[in-house]
């Protein structure tokens, strides 16, 4: 079996639209239903994905709004971004395109492993954000696009997967279309 690949992955996104409740759930296998303002917390896990073992560093960071400065260790050794908004607020919707932004802004690099996701999909009767304004705004950055409920230990699971298989997917382009440098 191959070495675990390391991992380190940012959580953004508006305050209280599930960062913190979504990653515990993945980490612990527990949902937390007290809202308590997070400064930023690190958690790690082990996850296998196609036979593959990844040590995940997984930083879940305070949550933002459209005057927040984008912190710059927020970009320092990061592979991987999962920006998420609530389905039941606008404004974390409208946030959520402002961190993306920042986040383009501050990288530097347009092709960055990003996925896009709308939690709280189990409050239906709350909902004000379609799936397909979510998928919608997603494609518009070429990014995965997923719905989930931080109450569903199976959805949070798959949003990491597949956080995973963007950074894969990524780093198999970026070497493929790097050729050998010759020098005559």
């Amino acid at each position: 079996m191959p070495l675990p690949k390391s991992r380190k992955i940012a959580v953004l996104g508006y305050r209280s639209v599930g960062k913190s409740s979504l990653t515990i759930q993945f980490v612990e296998g527990q949902f937390v239903d007290s809202y308590d303002p997070t400064i930023e917390n690190t958690f790690t896990k082990t996850m296998t994905v196609n036979g593959q073992d990844y040590n995940l560093q997984l930083v879940d960071t305070a949550g933002q709004d459209e005057y927040s400065i984008f912190p710059q260790s927020y970009t320092i050794d990061v592979d991987g971004y999962i920006l998420i908004y609530s389905v039941t607020s606008y404004k974390s919707f409208e946030v959520v395109r402002v961190i993306h932004e920042k986040l383009l802004d501050m990288v530097g690099n347009v092709q960055v492993p990003i996925i896009l996701v709308g939690n709280k999909k189990d409050l239906h009767m709350e909902r004000v954000i379609s799936f397909e304004e979510g998928k919608a705004l997603a494609e518009s950055w070429n990014a995965a696009f997923l719905e989930s409920s931080a109450k569903e230990n199976q959805t949070a699971v798959e949003v990491f997967r597949r956080m995973i298989l963007e950074v894969e997917k990524m780093e198999a382009g970026q070497s493929a279309s790097r050729t050998p440098c010759s020098m005559m």
